[in-house]
């Protein structure tokens, strides 16, 4: 198996969304580390003829966008090696670069949209501010680490995607967040009251999140333990994530 940070569940959702986006266009990736989520979407992607996987990641080490590499500096070559052993090599375009150098030269619509990059407030808004343009009506976007210990991502999630009427369904799987671009009816109630349920416990974990550079120990870590379960954050039901997107 590949290596990386993604659990087993996530990983099936983020094959699943991929499959299921109602939507023309790119799969971009931010983020990819040594491929593990890459391998993934690369393999749904090329069986369903969904197009190539975009995966921007400047692979150095140590860096706020790579876990630290215990004295290596790069996790390409691994990265690439995994794209070879799993036989999807040729179906990822790979971009070596920063997602703020990659945006300078995009032009394309993006289908799917999985962010897991800079977990710093600045950097996850900043990459869903800088691709959102391009999503298309229909689009998936998911965010991986927002039900954690990562305040900026979570915090991200909460006020850009859930508050925001431009998505319409979203949900939890693992830590990952996830929810579909539909600015023609994000506004509507039964989307809105999804939303707006979704939110109440994780913006309770905001602050909680905020305190766990510390450790998560003492109420800190009772609180994260009462909020977290409220946050439906299970296996997500196929069907269900097929109907509600399409």
């Amino acid at each position: 198996m590949t290596s990386g940070y993604l659990s087993e569940r996530e990983a099936r959702f983020l094959m699943a969304a991929a499959a299921l986006a109602p939507a023309q266009g790119k799969n971009l990736e931010i983020g990819s580390f040594k491929g593990r989520s890459t391998v993934g979407l690369a393999y749904v992607t090329r069986e369903l003829g969904l197009g190539t996987v975009v995966a921007v990641d400047p692979h150095t080490s140590p860096a706020t966008t790579d876990p630290d590499l215990r004295g290596k500096t790069s996790s390409y070559d691994d990265f690439v090696a995994n794209l070879r052993t799993a036989g999807v090599f040729e179906r990822v375009e790979i971009q070596r670069v920063y997602s703020h150098e990659l945006v300078r030269e995009w032009k394309d619509s993006i289908r799917f949209l999985w962010i897991d990059g800079d977990h710093t407030y600045e950097g996850a808004k900043a990459d869903l501010d800088m691709f959102k343009p391009y999503l298309v009506d229909g689009a998936i976007v998911a965010m991986h680490d927002v039900l954690g210990t990562f305040e900026g991502a979570l915090r991200v999630f909460v006020e850009e995607v859930l508050d925001s009427d431009d998505f319409g369904p979203a949900g939890f799987s693992g830590s990952i967040g996830w929810a579909q671009y539909r600015p023609r009816d994000g506004k509507a109630a039964r989307f809105r009251r999804r939303r707006r349920l979704l939110a109440v416990p994780a913006r309770r974990l905001i602050p909680i999140a905020r305190r766990a550079d510390r450790g998560l120990h003492g109420w800190n870590k009772f609180l994260y333990k009462l909020w977290r379960p409220l946050a439906p954050h299970g296996d997500v039901n196929l069907k269900y994530l097929a109907a509600v997107t399409s």
